[in-house]
């Protein structure tokens, strides 16, 4: 007889969600002790993740590393938050398994329908509040691709939002490195 995992009327622990089965038709995030179930990024979505992180690749030093789609804990005490960002920049050799705020530098969020508000409002908020130093916004939407930058600010204040930027972006934080935001989306050649 299986037995239910969490008791459905009260706030899921992060020790309930780390014993979750494992499960790749979804994902997965908990909101303050909330689970989330979402579906996986489109194809779209996918490429664009995969694209960045190429160029990425490309440029991150030499201790530096990318992941696509990890966990990342960003608040463990109840009611636990815990996202899967697309794409986090971190020191190599960070974890095996899932991360935690502190080991990252920056965070991306590819924004999907149905996530706009979710990625522009409230995970910029919690980010922050973790110490997550970075964050970009990545939005595919017309009328062009862009790339909205986020970094902490002075203590207590959250993020500094930069207006979004098109075409390339060309950034010395939170290391040097130029993105061409419309090969994200552009058609093989």
């Amino acid at each position: 007889m299986a037995m239910p995992l969490h008791d459905p009327g009260s706030l899921m622990t992060l020790d309930e969600w780390i014993a979750l089965p494992e499960d790749n038709s979804y994902r997965y995030e908990l909101q303050e002790g909330v689970l989330l179930v979402s579906p996986r990024p489109t194809p779209r979505h996918q490429q664009a993740a995969y694209r960045l992180a190429r160029q990425l690749d490309e440029q991150l030093p030499s201790g530096w590393d990318f992941l696509l789609d990890v966990e990342v804990v960003v608040r463990a005490e109840h009611p636990a938050i815990v996202r899967a960002p697309d794409l986090v920049v971190t020191k190599a050799g960070a974890a095996d398994n899932r991360l935690v705020a502190s080991d990252v530098m920056l965070a991306v969020e590819i924004i999907s329908p149905g996530s706009r508000n979710v990625d522009l409002h409230l995970k910029p908020f919690e980010y922050a509040d973790a110490g997550i130093p970075h964050y970009w916004l990545v939005d595919l939407d017309p009328p062009a691709p862009s790339i909205t930058v986020f970094h902490l600010g002075a203590p207590d204040d959250g993020y500094v939002e930069a207006p979004a930027t098109t075409g390339q972006l060309v950034t010395t934080l939170p290391l040097a490195l130029c993105i061409d935001i419309p090969a994200l989306v552009a058609p093989r050649s």
